[in-house]
C-alpha cells in the first residue's frame, strides 16, 4: 500500500492547482524523512478549494472540524481564523484511517503561481505530482523555525549542493 497513491491519482485527474510540501515533499527529494501526514499547498482561490474538496468528499476524507470545504473556500473565514485561532493548517482526516491526514495551508506560505513556476515534477504510479521545489521548500522549512523543520532545511541545502 503506497500513502495517499489514490489521492494523488484523484487530483491528478482534476483540475485542482496544488503543490505537496511538508515532509512528503522532503522525500520527493530524495532525502529519507519519516512521515505520516501530508501537507500540501493548495491554490487559494474558492473554485479550486471547492474542487480540492470535491476530491477529498469523493474519496471518503471529511474535514477534522466541524466546518465545511465550502466554508474554508472563504477567504473571510480563512482570515478570521488565522487571526482569532492561529491557525496554520485545514486539516483532512479519512474515518476508516485516521493515520491518513491532509494538511492544507490556510494562506499560501508564498505566492502559489511563484511556487508552482519553481516545483518539482515527479513522475509516480502513472500520474505527475508537483512538489514544492527545493529552493522554496528550504525557504518554507527556515520560516517555521522547528528544529524537524530546520534539520529538513539543512538536509535540502545538502541535496542541493550536491547537484
Amino acid at each position: 500500500m503506497v500513502p495517499y497513491k489514490d489521492l494523488f491519482i484523484a487530483l491528478d485527474k482534476s483540475d485542482v492547482r496544488y503543490l505537496v510540501a511538508g515532509g512528503f515533499a522532503v522525500n520527493f527529494h530524495h532525502i529519507n524523512r519519516a512521515t505520516a501526514d501530508l501537507d500540501v499547498v493548495v491554490h487559494l482561490t474558492e473554485e479550486n478549494i471547492i474542487a480540492f474538496d470535491k476530491v477529498m468528499t469523493e474519496l471518503g476524507y471529511r474535514p477534522r472540524l466541524p466546518v465545511t470545504g465550502k466554508e474554508f473556500a472563504k477567504k473571510e473565514n480563512r482570515d478570521i481564523w488565522i487571526n482569532e485561532k492561529n491557525m496554520v493548517v485545514f486539516s483532512y482526516i479519512h474515518p476508516k484511517n485516521f493515520f491518513e491526514l491532509i494538511d492544507v495551508f490556510v494562506e499560501e506560505p508564498m505566492p502559489f503561481e511563484s511556487l508552482y513556476q519553481n516545483r518539482l515534477v515527479v513522475e509516480a504510479f502513472g500520474v505527475t505530482i508537483p512538489v514544492v521545489g527545493i529552493d522554496d521548500l528550504i525557504t518554507m522549512k527556515q520560516n517555521t523555525g522547528r528544529d524537524k523543520d530546520l534539520f529538513d532545511a539543512n538536509m535540502l541545502r545538502k541535496k542541493k549542493n550536491e547537484l
